[in-house]
């Protein structure tokens, strides 16, 4: 049951928001024919021209070969050019700078590792001579060439999303090529996006057709899969609040060793005031602040590498006997279940790998790569050999291993550099947050939140307030609370492994589904990775007494936010399928739709891409009048980063001619920027219209050239085929719009009349097409001058009574909730209340 309930468009024109009802969940029926992923405005391939609902009309699909550009697209003009590379042709200058702000946005955290890595290996097994060190020194070599090298930048960049990385554009990846998505918000249509580039499995591979038919049929799997998704955004988030607290607290106790008198309190009152400003300063965008912190992260590197020679030749070269693995037997036989212990600080060394993976949206694969192995991978490496070549000759010093190891007149610039490259690492994993909530909430898994965008040139760069002054908070509990450094590392591994074995999993299934690569490097891949993350995995959870805990009661709350919000939207749109308008009700009503038809345009946002929403009867029972012109918008989010400028809107009828009733369905990638006027957006939606009608013209034009020997009982029947003088080929099943002229009804004028007192009219003299055409844009252009008002219906659900109690509490307590603190995105719009109107109604599910 639904309870209509009316808002005034004064009071309450804050809370109406077209982006609050984006179409994310599309309810599919195989047997209704009037699906919208049979049609495209954007190119007028597969387009029936009427919206109908009756299961008996046949199959209505218009095919048309060849692309047609389309201006309605808001982003495209404010960013022109900007579709999906941003970096295609770039001087040797540009290349410079760009290689600037890969080190300081995407390699900030992996490059600050060596200021802990020791520290906390050591703290758990202690050196009892030096083959630990070695042992130690081999067990970080190898764990750095094994995750961040062969897994990351050899395997995982290239499972990128069309340049986009992290979790949900793996799990966005593996939706295009199977339908294992539980969002509902899958259309055939969508497929003919270019974004999509499938690369469905062959049918010579039985393997990968088996594996694919395996994800569709299974519910189970589906779930799974969606869990798994759910809890590696969980993980980065929770990696947003221990990277900042453990980078920043590690560079700031180098205190105690340059200054004596410095006690930890003091060190944690400093850390906090660092914190703070990294996060004040987090606003200005990757652009700005990676320009002005990569010459600084460069700086690091080359210290990192200058320290490291430097005490190869003072103390020990030796240690480069370390790349021998047998070393890492050795030190497992000395030390057992302590050296198993050390693997959680070990895996410290790796810690950045995913953010270089979340942060790829930023710059070009290649760029990352080739920064990593020619210049960060030697620089971490001699940093490394030069702390165990100090440590060989320093058993005592090896619970502050970096500081130590830095020498006397160096100490200072180094203590400097080493925390800019903290706060440059916190900022890394905290703009890979940003990254991956902004993919999960366009596909419908995170409360819709204020993003900003911080360059206008890169749209992938972008800054959400809430979410920073919540990292911030979360991050000075962290700091004050834990501060000892073993603590925060164990909850830093937590939350790096939990996120590297998502990937891990869902990096497999790219191989088996699209890649298609041999079985046994699959095997390999899988087993080897997993394998060893387990290993890590077990160790840091054995630990997790010590206060490390918190973190994963931390990305349980998120998961938990994501999990009602996805389960309560889910819910909620289908039930407003269930409960959309009858095409035989709208015939009832008559053109007039049962009331007053007024002078203007109203625009109606709702969640449905398909059938009449049941919210748009309470406009029809609740106002006294609804305007001469209805425009049914429906924003669509598809698991692709960005939609091209020419296939971003779907245009049709809805019901007869003289209804004047279109639907239009815009499209947008999870990267796509929305950022209009309501002034540019009613411009571009009727010259959009406009375009939209006059093609529908061409169409029947070319259709009755085609048929001009046909009867009217064959109009009707049966598929036909035409080509057109260009060489298109034209599949019709359904009439086009001269066949939906209603004879016993003119069109109505600007007069306001009602159904019921409409006098039986004679039948008007038949127009030719072109008459009917500037008839209807002439209409428009009227409806336009005289206005136009955003009909926003807002849709609540409560469970019914009868429901169980987790069901009560989940939808009626905390999706409530999340939906009422959710952004309301009419700002962006920037319409004044008067031009709003929401009406609400309330679902029992």
């Amino acid at each position: 049951m639904a309870n209509p309930k009316t808002k005034s468009s004064h009071s309450l024109g804050g809370e109406g928001d077209p982006e609050s009802y984006e179409s994310r969940w599309v309810f599919q029926e195989d047997d209704d024919p009037s699906e919208i992923e049979d049609f495209d405005a954007a190119d007028l391939r597969h387009q029936p021209m009427f919206d109908s609902e009756d299961e008996d009309n046949g199959e209505h699909r218009l095919v048309r070969t060849g692309p047609r550009i389309d201006s309605f697209d808001v982003e495209a003009l404010e960013v022109p050019g900007a579709q999906r590379n941003d970096y295609e042709d770039i001087s040797v200058g540009k290349g410079i700078l760009l290689a600037f702000q890969t080190l300081g946005v995407v390699f900030g955290d992996v490059g600050t590792s060596p200021l802990y890595t020791f520290s906390v290996m050591f703290r758990k097994a202690p050196i009892n001579g030096n083959e630990d060190i070695l042992g130690a020194l081999s067990l970080v070599l190898y764990t750095l060439i094994l995750i961040p090298l062969l897994k990351y930048v050899l395997v995982v960049l290239w499972a990128n999303d069309d340049g986009e990385g992290g979790t949900f554009a793996l799990y966005s990846l593996i939706c295009r090529n199977a339908k294992v998505s539980l969002l509902p918000n899958q259309l055939r249509s969508d497929a003919r996006i270019s974004g999509f580039r499938l690369k469905v499995p062959s049918p010579e591979l039985e393997r990968s057709l088996k594996i694919k038919e395996r994800l569709e049929t299974s519910l189970t799997l589906k779930r799974i899969l969606l869990l798994l998704v759910l809890a590696g955004i969980s993980m980065v988030i929770a990696n947003g609040v221990v990277t900042p607290a453990m980078s920043v607290l590690s560079s700031v106790n180098g205190l105690k060793v340059g200054v004596d008198a410095i006690k930890q309190d003091e060190v944690v009152m400093i850390s906090v005031a660092c914190l703070i400003v990294l996060f004040s300063v987090q606003k200005y965008g990757t652009s700005k602040v990676g320009l002005v912190v990569g010459p600084a992260l460069f700086i690091w590197f080359c210290s990192l590498a200058g320290i490291g020679i430097y005490n190869l030749v003072k103390y020990d070269s030796s240690v480069l006997r370390a790349f021998n693995p047998i070393h890492i037997y050795y030190f497992f036989a000395r030390n057992s279940t302590k050296a198993w212990y050390s693997l959680g600080g070990c895996l410290l060394c790796a810690t950045g790998s995913e953010a270089m993976f979340a942060d790829l949206c930023y710059f070009p694969v290649r760029s990352v790569q080739l920064t990593f192995v020619f210049l960060v991978l030697p620089c971490l490496l001699l940093g490394y050999l030069g702390q165990a070549a100090y440590l060989m000759e320093n058993h005592a010093d090896a619970g502050d291993a970096f500081y130590s190891s830095v020498p006397s007149g160096a100490f200072w610039p180094t203590f400097l550099i080493a925390n800019i490259a903290a706060l440059i690492a916190s900022r890394a994993m905290t703009t890979a947050t940003f990254s991956c909530i902004k993919q999960s909430a366009a596909l419908g898994c995170f409360p819709r939140l204020k993003i900003v965008h911080t360059s206008r040139k890169f749209m992938g760069q972008i800054y959400i307030p809430v979410i920073n002054w919540f990292l911030l908070a979360v991050s000075l509990v962290f700091v004050c609370t834990i501060s000892s450094l073993d603590e925060i590392g164990n909850a830093y591994g937590i939350a790096e492994l939990g996120v590297m074995m998502m990937t891990t999993i869902l990096v497999t299934l790219v191989m088996l589904l699209i890649w298609q690569i041999h079985i046994i490097v699959v095997l390999c891949f899988g087993v080897v990775f997993l394998g060893l993350e387990l290993t890590f995995f077990s160790s840091v959870l054995w630990s997790v007494t010590d206060g490390s805990w918190i973190i994963l009661v931390f990305a349980g709350l998120m998961f938990f936010i994501m999990f009602v919000w996805n389960y309560g939207s889910k819910l909620k749109y289908e039930t407003e399928v269930k409960q959309k308008l009858s095409m035989d009700l709208m015939r009832e009503l008559g053109c007039n739709l049962g009331t007053i038809r007024a002078p203007g345009i109203g625009l109606l946002y709702n969640e449905l891409v398909k059938g009449i929403p049941g919210i748009f009867g309470h406009f029809l029972t609740t106002l006294p009048a609804i305007h001469s012109m209805i425009i049914l918008v429906s924003i669509k989010y598809v698991p692709v980063p960005m939609v091209a400028q020419s296939e971003r809107f779907l245009f049709r009828r809805v019901c007869q001619r003289s209804y004047h009733i279109f639907r239009c369905i815009a499209r947008y990638g999870y990267k796509d920027v929305r950022k209009e006027n309501h002034q540019t957006f009613e411009q571009l939606l009727m010259e959009s219209l406009e375009k939209f009608i006059r093609r529908e013209a061409q169409e029947r034009s070319l259709e009755s050239d085609g048929d001009d020997d046909s009867d009217s009982e064959d109009e009707h029947s049966g598929a036909r085929v035409l080509i057109a003088p260009n060489g298109s080929v034209y599949s019709l099943g359904v009439p086009l719009l001269a066949d939906f002229i209603d004879t016993n009804i003119p069109i109505p004028k600007f007069e306001a009349s009602t159904s019921e007192d409409a006098p039986e009219s004679p039948k008007p003299p038949v127009l030719d097409a072109e008459q009917s055409l500037e008839r209807e844009l002439s209409f428009i252009r009227k409806a336009k001058e005289s206005g136009v008002v955003y009909l926003l219906g807002h849709g609540d659900i409560r469970a019914r009574k009868d429901s169980w109690f987790i069901k009560k509490l989940i939808i009626n307590y905390f999706y409530s909730f999340l939906r009422k603190n959710c952004r309301r995105g009419i700002t962006n719009l920037s319409v004044p209340h008067s031009h709003l109107m929401q009406v609400g109604m309330t679902y029992m599910v």
